[in-house]
């Protein structure tokens, strides 16, 4: 009988934890790989969770415990009693933060790797897996988000969450690599693949030497990363087709004084709808109701207000999202949200979308150059290229690869599973005799 824990025994299996959404993949004997499916409370499936953790505390006979639940489930328990519950997403995010080391959780002080450990068995619960009976090789990005981010710090607080999560024996590699490696299965031929991951907080180029059937088959030859994302093409929509109809640009006054701004703060958190549910606090919708007596536009500041009371800030992502989606397919959209007073029917082009993303844009245009620099080859040297995450889907972002390499180079495909996919390859090649 096989010793437990012994790697022969175990599920091969591949996890991409993600800034906004996290998918499991196993890969069987004959190098097959299928997503997990996770379950939710209304009984919808998915291949992707988003990575979401909701807390609350509950009784359990004469004691008090934390319950928790994850990504439609967090979301939904969230809305539920936003007052009486937490909610932590964006995880990853403060995995290379090192001023961020723990949180005050009701009674409880809890480190980052805690919470995310917690999510992670959740994850697996619903995937139908337990953490101890897999063999796990998982995503890292090139570079952590954030300006200040220690790489080194993100990498040993991502092994450390597994290892409390009851991974064994965790493997690390980088998030583009596990995409190349899904690509490869499409190869003949050796080939230097540039691979674009596009997540939702962070963006990561790899240029890679495949050999198909060759004793090395992956080399890596340089790689770059920035922290920008689909999250942050969110927010410059946001920006400018819904925060002004909310009352950004409005003034008021204090005491019949000189005309001042309304807070910025309050329309930065428009950015990511859990936000505006913790505004719903007693003290901001009073200063928000105080400001809009004597704003220049009162409607936009109560509707603003309307909008946080009610806890409509996830129907309006959905909204933000689903012009993001149409103009990937279509030359404009209309924007549409619609909440009591407010009413929002605000025409999109691409030209304007791709107007606001333009210094994002640039920023994603200076890391592709960035791993193309590190390994001394020019665009003719590179064979393929290959694009995975929803971002890619963006066609200004497709372009920027286009115009470097030719659109006859350029290719995509499970656009939200590749990189799971790839891991757990991965994972099945370190164990064949």
């Amino acid at each position: 009988m096989t010793a437990p824990g012994h790697n022969q025994t175990k599920i091969r299996v591949g996890i991409d934890f993600g800034t906004t959404n996290s998918v499991v993949v196993i890969a069987d004997e004959n190098g097959n790989t299928h997503p997990a499916r996770f379950v939710f409370t209304d009984h919808a499936t998915s291949e992707t969770c988003r990575t979401l953790l909701c807390l609350w505390m509950d009784q359990d006979g004469r004691r008090r415990v934390m319950k928790d639940a994850i990504g439609l489930d967090a979301i939904e328990a969230y809305l539920d009693d936003p007052a009486e519950s937490r909610l932590i997403m964006s995880m990853k995010t403060y995995l290379a933060q090192g001023s961020f080391r723990e949180t005050r959780v009701f009674s409880s002080v809890m480190t980052l790797e805690a919470l995310i450990a917690r999510f992670l068995t959740s994850l697996m619960d619903k995937a139908g897996l337990n953490p101890g009976d897999v063999s796990a090789t998982i995503g890292r990005p090139v570079r952590f988000a954030g300006e200040l981010a220690d790489d080194s710090l993100g990498v040993a607080r991502l092994r450390e969450s597994f290892l409390e999560a009851g991974f064994l024996e965790p493997n690390i590699v980088l998030e583009p690599e596990g995409a190349g490696w899904r690509f490869m299965q499409r190869l003949d031929k050796p080939a230097t693949v540039l691979v674009g991951d596009f997540g939702g907080g962070t963006s990561d180029f790899s240029i890679m030497r495949f050999d198909p059937h060759g004793s090395q088959r992956v080399t890596t030859l340089g790689h770059s990363g920035v922290g920008i994302a689909g999250d942050q093409f969110d927010y410059r929509i946001i920006s400018h087709a819904v925060a002004p109809a909310l009352g950004r640009d409005a003034t008021y006054r204090v005491m019949g004084g000189q005309p001042l701004p309304v807070p910025a703060e309050w329309f930065a958190s428009l950015g990511r709808w859990h936000r505006l549910s913790l505004m719903r606090t007693p003290q901001t919708l009073r200063d928000i109701a105080d400001v809009a007596k004597t704003s220049s536009e009162p409607e936009k500041l109560r509707s603003l207000l309307r909008l946080i009371e009610d806890q409509e800030g996830q129907n309006l992502y959905r909204a933000v999202g689903q012009a993001k989606s149409d103009l990937s397919r279509q030359d404009s959209t209309i924007l549409r949200f619609i909440h009591r007073d407010l009413k929002i029917e605000e025409t999109i082009t691409r030209a304007d979308f791709e107007s606001w993303i333009a210094p994002d844009l640039e920023r994603l245009d200076d890391a592709i150059e960035d791993a193309m620099r590190q390994t001394g080859l020019g665009p003719d040297d590179i064979d393929r290229v290959f694009l995975t995450g929803g971002t890619s889907f963006v066609p200004a972002v497709r372009n920027l690869f286009d115009r470097r390499f030719g659109a006859e180079r350029v290719d995509g495909g499970s656009e939200f599973v590749s990189v799971a996919e790839g891991l757990a390859l991965i994972e099945r090649e370190r164990h064949l005799a």
